[in-house]
């Protein structure tokens, strides 16, 4: 019987050294998939929205629409008022297609004092944030037509959106990181104003918001603008001519764990790691910080809508 009992006990030992060893493991590769799987999604999201920017409908000639009121009559061709955002001014109004913020925390465009969405998280003001300014952001402009839209109350045919990606400082649990945000604004100018502005409220569908929380986790966001010779463009509004010429943008997004146990149990006292970032020098994690998993994407995304003077169609 002690024989039995100690033949048993090795054997449940083993069997439990080896389950250990596969959960840790496997919550290791789910944890890795988790980074990779969630940051493809993200990408995808900005990568259809950059292939949109610029994009303007042209309604053009059509017989039906010529015989109605001039009232109701739907415009040839877009209305809206084109705000350049030259001037410090203006800036906030630019309708400029794209444009990038560098080494900025929030959205620099807001056009309303709510806070961004991120339910279970809470968000850290500009003075607690949880180390140097890590992220850009990038503010995309695009139109939209309906051609059944109530002009009684007060819709409008042509519509523009502005979407933008920034970051957030958040804390949950005690861990803090950076977290994406999404925002999508609304130009609102009924046919009958020669004058409108960005807002978040009475959106088409009620869907436009402030900022929704849309990955956590981030280390790092990059976007650089690229003219049709490869040199780097400065997407600022107050150099409309040349945010014209921007034909891609590159980007690159790094998401690290959200724990960091198993990874680099080997790490040496006083290691560092580190990650590189477009624009920026390379960012040194010393300490606990160097034990997470991190993962970068890169790519390059072409702006189809944009190739001169003006936005095309």
């Amino acid at each position: 019987m002690l024989i039995g009992i100690v033949v048993s006990s090795i054997l449940i030992a083993a069997m439990y050294t080896t389950y250990s060893v596969i959960n840790n493991t496997y919550s290791r590769v789910t944890d890795v998939a988790g980074i990779s799987k969630s940051g493809r999604d993200i990408v995808s999201m900005i990568m259809r929205d950059v292939r949109m920017a610029g994009f303007k409908y042209y309604y053009g000639y059509n017989a039906e629409n010529e015989a109605r009121p001039l009232n109701i009559k739907i415009p040839k061709t877009d209305y809206l008022e084109f705000v350049a955002g030259d001037t410090a001014a203006t800036e906030r109004d630019s309708h400029a297609p794209v444009v990038i913020y560098r080494n900025t925390i929030g959205d620099a465009t807001a056009v309303s004092t709510e806070e961004p969405i991120a339910p279970g998280y809470e968000i850290l003001d500009t003075a607690e944030k949880i180390n140097n300014v890590c992220c850009d952001q990038i503010h995309i402009v695009f139109g939209d037509f309906d051609a059944n839209a109530d002009i009684g109350a007060g819709e409008q045919y042509y519509k523009k959106y502005k979407i933008s990606y920034f970051a957030r400082a958040l804390r949950k649990d005690g861990d803090e990181f950076y977290g994406v945000f999404r925002s999508k604004k609304y130009w609102r100018q009924p046919l009958d104003e020669d004058t409108g502005s960005w807002v978040v409220d009475n959106c088409p569908g009620s869907d436009c918001y402030s900022g929704e929380l849309v990955r956590e986790y981030l280390t790092d966001m990059s976007f650089v603008a690229m003219d049709k010779f490869g040199r780097v463009v400065e997407a600022n509004p107050k150099d409309p001519d040349k945010i014209y010429d921007i034909r891609s943008v590159d980007m690159t997004l790094t998401f690290r764990s959200a724990t960091k146990a198993g990874f680099f149990k080997n790490l040496k006292q006083g290691t560092s790691r580190q990650i590189l970032s477009l624009g920026r020098e390379a960012e040194q994690f010393t300490g606990e910080d160097a034990a997470y998993k991190r993962d970068s994407i890169f790519l390059t995304v072409h702006t189809r809508n944009l190739g001169g003077i003006g936005m095309a169609n």
